[in-house]
């Protein structure tokens, strides 16, 4: 873990190697999180744990969940860091260490960026290769995150334009979510977009 201490708006961080430093992504969401109090929240691909951290302040609960391993132990450094104790961290690929828990947010900064070659195996590189046309990940988790959000939950995921933001829409539609809203920024060549998605 590095020695050096980040803040983010008051809130203390530390980054690791080979774990997904927070960027530009991260921060789009962090500052369009849809917090209520009393909350019970999960975070897929939870990295350094900086997205989770804030939502920590007004949730009953989190729980972060990523399918590296060098990431579960950053961000329980980063959760001891801060003192927090409505934290868990899991190991999960997506929602597979859940079986019939529910959550009222659930949030994800997907791996989007298209990648043509896939011999990508390594636990980092998992943070940000979303396949072929960067939306390998993206469709597993959207038709699968109905199952573990509250009737009236929420999910928010964070994509690229260069992985077919619409596509996502369209998905998410189908599997019933009614209410979709999009935060976008632009960096160099592609906009980073936040879906904000609801029944």
């Amino acid at each position: 873990m590095n020695d050096k201490i980040f803040t983010y708006k008051n809130m203390k961080y530390k980054t690791c190697p080979n774990v997904y430093e927070p960027a530009e992504d991260t921060f789009l969401l962090i500052d369009n999180l849809q917090l209520k109090k009393g909350i019970n929240v999960l975070e897929i691909g939870c990295g350094t744990g900086i997205v989770s951290l804030f939502a920590s302040l007004n949730s009953n609960s989190v729980t972060c969940v990523d399918i590296n391993k060098y990431a579960l132990d950053c961000c329980s450094n980063n959760i001891l860091l801060n003192k927090k104790e409505n934290m868990k961290v899991i190991y999960s690929n997506l929602f597979s260490a859940f079986n019939d828990e529910k959550f009222d947010l659930i949030l994800f900064n997907t791996p989007y960026l298209p990648v043509e070659d896939n011999e990508l195996e390594d636990e980092y590189s998992l943070s940000w290769d979303g396949g072929e046309d960067g939306r390998e990940v993206i469709d597993k988790f959207i038709n699968k995150v109905g199952d573990y959000l509250t009737s009236n939950g929420t999910v928010q995921l964070v994509q690229s334009s260069l992985s077919n933001c619409q596509a996502s829409l369209d998905l998410l539609k189908e599997n019933g979510f009614s209410n979709l809203n999009t935060t976008s920024i632009h960096i160099f060549f592609e906009d980073i977009i936040l879906i904000t998605a609801s029944r």
